[in-house]
């Protein structure tokens, strides 16, 4: 019976994480000042919109090199508080971005190196999506196989567009050139997917339109101090466990350009034995995903609000 932590990626985010968290725990509070201190800006004041109106504060936090130090610190601070009490992971995997949060909670790395390859990540990937625009479309009610085989037929014609994001059965997310997404979407509906949704990014992420963030990421992990992971970590590029630190290191600058097998992650979790699932930081995307890939009797508890970690460690 495993005790698994899961880490939230971009999609997660919303105006006011973590707030509550640092008016009630000392440590989060602190852990905030130390991301203003790495990053050079008051973080807090993007999680919290301080000073916007909802909607404004909502669209700055959607800016990639925002939205990755925030769902990190968010994450990281939640699993901090969690330590404090006495719950602590033996199996750890985080959704994209996420996969950070997941080797800062193995012991890879620290926080301070942590964030600062996630403000780089964010930074590079926003980059990346201005200097080759892109798009993400979620193609609902069709088989991983054959969203990946209509990505390939578009891509045989010059396009760029691949599976980007193996989320669950049925839900695969697809990522290109504006026209390569467009394109294979069209081909999935005729094919008979029920629906394409386009999704709001500011690039293609996990898709070759991100190789140009590549090199310098890799020059920072390789400058970046990683120690072997304290616990199991579930890689997304390979949906299986990685303790290395020069491997791990490898399989993020990977993950820039290659799909995320979540859908596969969690079965392999299940297959190993796995039972009990958290999800440590904001919102509930991966407890959603969780229940559509292994069945509705599973759950993922979440854990990132004060309230949320609070029921929990009091029932322990």
């Amino acid at each position: 019976m495993s005790r698994v932590f899961l880490f939230p990626g971009q999609g997660s985010q919303f105006v006011g994480m973590a707030k509550d968290l640092c008016e009630a725990y000392p440590t989060a509070a602190r852990m905030m000042q130390r991301a203003h201190d790495v990053l050079g800006y008051d973080l807090s004041e993007i999680m919290w919109g301080t000073g916007l109106s909802e909607e404004d504060a909502a669209e700055r936090l959607k800016q990639t090199q925002y939205t990755q130090p925030a769902l990190f610190v968010h994450s990281a601070i939640a699993g901090a508080v969690l330590q404090e009490k006495g719950l602590t992971p033996e199996v750890v995997a985080g959704h994209s971005l996420g996969e950070l949060s997941a080797l800062y909670a193995a012991g890879v790395c620290d926080f301070e190196t942590a964030l600062g390859l996630v403000s780089l990540r964010g930074t590079l990937m926003a980059e990346a999506g201005v200097k080759a625009p892109g798009a993400m479309s979620a193609v609902l009610g069709m088989s991983d196989e054959d969203v990946s085989a209509h990505c390939e037929a578009t891509a045989s014609s010059g396009a760029v567009v691949v599976a980007a994001n193996f989320n669950a059965p049925g839900q695969v997310v697809i990522s290109g050139s504006p026209e390569g997404v467009a394109a294979a979407g069209e081909a999935c509906q005729q094919a008979g997917a029920k629906r394409v949704v386009p999704l709001p990014v500011s690039g293609a992420f996990h898709s070759p339109l991100m190789a140009y963030a590549a090199p310098a990421f890799n020059e920072a992990l390789r400058a970046a101090t990683f120690e072997a992971a304290s616990c199991d970590v579930y890689i997304n590029v390979t949906a299986e466990v990685e303790r290395d630190p020069e491997i791990l290191k490898q399989r993020l600058v990977e993950q820039l350009t290659s799909p995320v097998r979540w859908s596969q992650t969690l079965a392999n979790m299940k297959a190993k034995g796995c039972t009990t699932f958290f999800e440590v930081g904001a919102g509930r995307v991966l407890s959603g995903l969780l229940r559509t890939t292994l069945g509705r009797e599973w759950v993922a508890t979440p854990l990132g609000t004060a309230d949320q970690i609070s029921a929990r460690t009091t029932d322990q």
